[in-house]
């Protein structure tokens, strides 16, 4: 038996339907109804009914198994064994983050499904599962930034139990969980808070819907139903930080901001669990005052995402200057991203069409999630390319190698580690006539982009959500195998380097040319070589006897330079470098082949360069299988 309790501040009377019993709950001060029965006990379903209107779901329901409109069911996490004692997430600054959408990850397109292929991310050298949201959302296929039952695991996915298993799984891999929360609005269908409560303000408004209330009347308990949740994933699901989406649309001018709260409610959860966790921001504010301390007058989050690091690789990479990339696309964005973290700092942004942005000063490259590809940056163009569909393999390697090498905590997108040729499409599962309104709205907001509004896939349509699910075969595959040991090879280097993970921006030194279109980025003893050009260039380094520690086909070093074929990327290390050498060693004691179309360590300036790898199937398989078990830990 436990207690139901429920926030309605405006009934007048409150009852609790259970298992088709109709039961009068008690008020409470502040506005809370609390009841307590034999028939309250875990696995039992019911719904509260305010005033004799009709049943309504708990804003707080743990499970949701019939759907949005549906009764919730009381759930025990007690109950719950969990095998991951002791576990211990690492510190975000030394992550390798992997984001996934548990719908397309698996044929299954569930929780459990997950679970077979974490083994591969353990061998790419991924740390961190970040899951897409999970919470119960209408229909059974979505993204899951519509979510409306936001304490509930989707019941399609496997509901609180398979999630559970999920992450008790990850940490038996030694992989951490970060799981992406919405605050921000909720999904239209399914919506019953403002029946409630004062959930929702007309004072602000989001692109997506009602702003939550975080500062009017009544904003104290929605406050505390949003850190409540957040302490729920922590503590009940055991998972390892949360992904905050879009923080520039929570709107509170109170004292100490919403986000402050959450911060330090979380860091009191961290100290009683002792355990690591972390909160990271989506902000498309350019503002370092979100990740800045709370003594110098910050809010105190681990990290944010850097949408101009983004943009800066994307619009030079694909040539693309339309939209928010307006404003990028020279190689002079990308060194001044990597050097300060954001583009615009202050200055004019075009596609704002005003200042934006401020400096980020005396904080670590760790305090940025820097990415090639992620959820939004595919699945919101109109046909869901991934950047293996925009650019050629020369220049995806390029993208890779500056996110993997760079001082921000690097993402991966599901798939992209072996250039999946599935797109990331925006899919929805809908009821009529909401479903037929948010196709149609798809399609004019991309046909004003240019976009042709008759080839725009239908999210509604069943076979767009299969188009985005990924084909694991394609691991397989030579080409897939290659780009995964391309990966791989960069994110073993990142944890070799000690100066690859120092987070120190003003140790960042890029050089580059416009008109010759190639950069270079040295940290340390490292240094990464690109050529966006369409012709070979000659790229002087800043050591006259180098190594290539890891480049693609026909890449030569020369002294003092390297010559790079069009569309190329090398990693050159410093030969009088002892952690170079080392790597070297390391290297050949793996006693690996190359993996086809990249160049094996070790080609010292004034040296033959190595020969491009021929490997047979076989080969190719038993030198992945040495390197797997030589995975730095």
């Amino acid at each position: 038996m436990r207690a139901l309790r429920v926030w309605a501040p405006a009934a007048k009377r409150v009852q609790a339907r259970v298992n088709d019993r109709l039961l009068n709950m008690e008020p409470e001060d502040g506005g809370w109804w609390r009841m307590e029965n034999e028939a309250t006990a875990a696995g039992a379903d019911y719904a509260f009914v305010l005033d004799g209107g009709s049943p309504l779901p708990d804003p707080r329901s743990a499970w949701q198994p019939y759907g949005v409109h549906g009764p919730s069911r009381i759930v025990d996490h007690g109950e719950y064994r969990w095998s991951d004692h002791g576990w211990q997430a690492r510190p975000l600054a030394s992550a390798v983050i992997y984001e996934l959408h548990v719908g397309t990850f698996s044929a299954e397109g569930s929780f459990a499904g997950v679970i077979p292929h974490l083994r591969h991310l353990v061998e790419l050298g991924v740390t961190h599962v970040e899951l897409m949201p999970v919470c119960e959302f209408a229909g059974s296929r979505g993204w899951g930034y519509d979510g409306v039952d936001l304490y509930a695991p989707h019941h399609d996915y496997g509901g609180p139990e398979g999630l559970k298993q999920l992450v008790d799984a990850c940490h038996g891999e030694g992989l951490a969980v970060l799981l992406d929360v919405v605050y921000n609005h909720l999904g239209p269908a399914g919506n019953y808070l403002s029946r409630f409560g004062p959930y929702f303000t007309r004072k602000y408004g989001t692109p997506w819907g009602e702003a939550l209330n975080l500062d009017g009347p009544g904003s104290r308990e929605v406050r505390r139903f949003l850190c409540d949740n957040a302490l729920m994933w922590l503590r009940d699901y055991h998972i390892d930080g949360l992904r905050l989406d879009a923080i520039h649309s929570l709107f509170d001018q109170s004292a100490v901001h919403f986000l402050e709260q959450l911060a330090v409610e979380v860091e009191g959860l961290s100290a009683v669990l002792g355990r690591h966790l972390a909160l990271v921001a989506e902000s498309n504010l350019n503002d370092p005052r979100i990740v800045d301390s709370r003594e110098r007058g910050g809010y105190g989050l681990q990290a944010q995402w850097s949408d101009d690091f983004h943009h800066a690789l994307h619009a030079a990479l694909t040539g693309e200057r339309g939209g928010y990339y307006a404003g990028f696309g020279s190689l002079g964005a990308i060194a001044q991203s990597l050097r300060h973290a954001f583009v615009y700092e202050g200055q004019y942004c075009p596609h704002r069409r005003r200042h934006h942005g401020r400096p980020v000063r005396g904080l670590p490259g760790a305090r940025f999630v820097g990415y090639l590809q992620n959820h939004d940056q595919v699945g919101n163009r109109p046909f869901g390319e991934r950047m293996n569909h925009l650019v050629s393999a020369g220049k995806l390697r390029i993208g890779s190698a500056l996110v993997l090498t760079s001082p921000f905590v690097p993402l991966l997108f599901q798939g992209e580690e072996f250039g999946a040729s599935s797109p990331f499409l925006y899919f929805t599962d809908h009821e009529e006539p909401l479903g037929r309104a948010v196709a149609e709205g798809r399609m004019r907001e991309h046909s004003g982009h240019g976009a042709r509004a008759e080839g725009i896939p239908d999210p509604q349509a069943p076979e767009t959500f299969e188009r985005s699910r990924l084909r694991w075969e394609e691991l397989e595959s030579e080409e897939g195998a290659a780009l995964a040991d391309w990966y791989r090879e960069l994110i073993r280097m990142r944890r070799w380097f000690p100066s690859l993970a120092d987070g120190r921006l003003e140790e960042v030194r890029a050089k580059r040319s416009e008109e010759e279109g190639w950069l270079t980025v040295r940290r340390g003893p490292v240094c990464v070589a690109c050529n966006l050009a369409p012709e070979e260039r000659v790229v002087a380094l800043p050591w006259r006897n180098c190594v290539l520690l890891l480049g693609t086909a026909a890449v030569s070093l020369k002294r003092g330079a390297v010559e790079l074929p069009a569309e190329s990327a090398a990693v050159i290390g410093d030969a009088s470098d002892p952690t170079v050498l080392a790597w070297l060693k390391e290297a050949a004691g793996r006693g690996e082949c190359a993996p086809s179309g990249v160049r094996s360590p070790g080609s010292a300036a004034g040296e033959s360069p190595s020969s491009e790898s021929k490997t047979s199937p076989g080969r190719r398989a038993r030198a992945t299988a040495r390197r797997r078990k030589s995975l730095p830990t």
